[in-house]
């Protein structure tokens, strides 16, 4: 005589169930938190453009004379017959904090949520490219900024190690004239 393998009896899918349901909601919170790991990367990223087009609108009057000989430089004349370079950075990360709400910490810039750590930004670069005086060539004025993103993982009530990137944005200034 032989005996079935699978028996209908009640109950007997709910273990199963229950399992697929944890699955699916595991599921669920991993989906979750990339997505906010990945919304909190872009809105960076997007304020740090708009302070990085800023330092370089912020340089436009110092291009003034370069523009009018043909090409985008930051130099201005001394007075002495000789040009010196112009060059400002900004300060991007006063126009950061004043955008994102950070507070500055220790370790760098923090945004902090209901008394949490939301993220921190640290190691900021800027590198400002000057075309030469009398280049002849109009490669335009270019600013270059990095920055380091760190943002906490947060995975069923346990804090996990950071996701850490660094964030690549840059601006040109390139004369329409």
């Amino acid at each position: 005589m032989r005996k079935p393998i699978f028996r209908r009896r009640p109950g007997e899918g709910t273990p199963m169930i229950l399992a697929i349901v944890l699955v699916l909601l595991m599921l669920f919170c991993t989906i979750a938190e990339f997505s906010r790991v990945w919304i909190i990367a872009q809105g960076v990223k997007e304020a740090t453009q708009q302070a990085v087009i800023s330092t370089v609108n912020n340089n436009y009057d110092d291009v003034y004379h370069a523009v009018r000989e043909g090409y985008a430089a930051g130099w201005y004349p001394d007075g002495t017959g000789r040009w010196d370079e112009s060059v400002d950075t900004g300060d991007v990360y006063g126009q950061l904090s004043e955008t994102l709400g950070l507070e500055n910490s220790g370790r760098g810039y923090q945004k902090i949520t209901d008394g949490e750590v939301e993220y921190t930004i640290s190691g900021l670069s800027v590198e400002l490219d000057n075309n030469s005086l009398s280049s002849g060539q109009s490669e335009g004025y270019t600013a270059v900024v990095e920055i380091h993103l760190e943002v906490p993982i947060r995975f069923l009530g346990n804090l996990l190690p950071s996701a850490s990137m660094t964030l690549h944005t840059e601006a040109k200034y390139v004369p329409l004239f």
